[in-house]
């Protein structure tokens, strides 16, 4: 009896045989915090099977070495482990196993739980191979040559474009001069930025394009102050009086599409006041002007002429 009484103290005062695989580690940190293999899996969002093949260090249930290697991380995580040895420990048995030597990966997620599902790739790939074809096309179009009727319809755009009755575009030879009309400040500048004029144009003074000038426009807070002609034609006011203009094109080309003025016409001459009738002095009473008709003279009655004397002695 006593020999037996012995034998059990011995046998229960035995230390236990401490875990040496990494899945043994894990599922007696779970039993020691009294956690079921389900609330590991509400704390990892890894199944409850694949949690299973790490405790039992079947890595070939698992569907690689990233897998396998993450899971056991995120296992440690849950129950308070050295996720870091645990993974080193899961790697090195992966490595030590047929599926390191028939499934070796080099890539390893920091966490599976994150991992996209396979849907949100497909979607990627679809994506992908909708840019990179609506990139072919683009670059199809571009190295690909235009056909004579496209090149004849572009020839022909400009001119349909074109209001009826403009005026031709003219050839930049022709002077472009701004004559100012008043003081006026302007500043012209070509496409390049280059100031082609910039200050106050007294009235009177003008100010000649230069040939060969690119893309020149103009800026003025006074349009109506200046008068500009091409090739001697006046050209149409820049812009509203009193109005700042800026980047408005000032080449021949461009001020000629504005469309010329015509000549002023010809004021005419005031007319003259009626002459005022001479004064004339009056004329003698009795004496007719010429100015007035000679008044009709009135019938008088006959008279009987005067007896002469011989007539007069008989009588008596």
């Amino acid at each position: 009896m006593a020999d037996e009484a012995e034998l059990e103290t011995g046998a229960n005062g035995a230390p236990e045989a401490q875990p040496t695989t990494p899945g043994a580690k894990l599922r007696a940190a779970r039993e020691a915090q009294g956690l079921s293999i389900q609330d590991v899996a509400t704390r990892t969002r890894i199944a409850v099977r694949q949690l299973e093949a790490v405790e039992r260090d079947d890595y070939a249930a698992l569907p690689g070495i990233p897998y396998a290697v993450g899971f056991a991380r995120a296992y440690a995580r849950a129950v308070d482990l050295d996720e870091v040895t645990i993974a080193a420990e899961v790697r090195h048995g992966v490595h030590a196993s047929d599926l390191g030597a028939n499934r070796y990966e080099t890539f390893e997620p920091v966490d599976p739980a994150r991992v996209p599902p396979r849907r949100l790739a497909w979607v990627v790939a679809v994506i992908v191979d909708l840019l990179i074809a609506g990139y072919t096309l683009w670059r199809t179009q571009l190295l690909t040559p235009p056909t004579g009727e496209e090149i004849a319809q572009e020839e022909a755009a400009p001119a349909a474009a074109r209001p009826a009755g403009a005026a031709p575009v003219a050839p930049a030879a022709q002077p472009v001069v701004f004559t100012a009309i008043d003081d006026v400040w302007l500043r012209i500048v070509d496409e390049t930025g280059e100031r082609l004029k910039d200050g106050t144009l007294k009235k009177g003074e003008s100010f000649t394009l230069p040939e060969g000038a690119k893309g020149p426009t103009i800026l003025t807070g006074r349009p109506q102050a200046l008068s500009v002609t091409v090739g001697g034609k006046p050209i149409a006011p820049l812009g509203a009086a009193d109005r700042t203009i800026a980047d408005v094109p000032v080449s021949a080309e461009a001020l000629l599409a504005r469309g010329t003025t015509a000549p002023a016409a010809a004021v005419p001459p005031a007319a003259t006041p009626a002459a005022r009738p001479a004064q004339r002095r009056p004329a003698p009473v009795g004496t007719p002007t010429l100015e007035s008709p000679v008044p009709a003279a009135a019938p008088t009655a006959p008279t009987t002429p005067a007896p002469s004397a011989g007539q007069a002695g008989s009588a008596g």
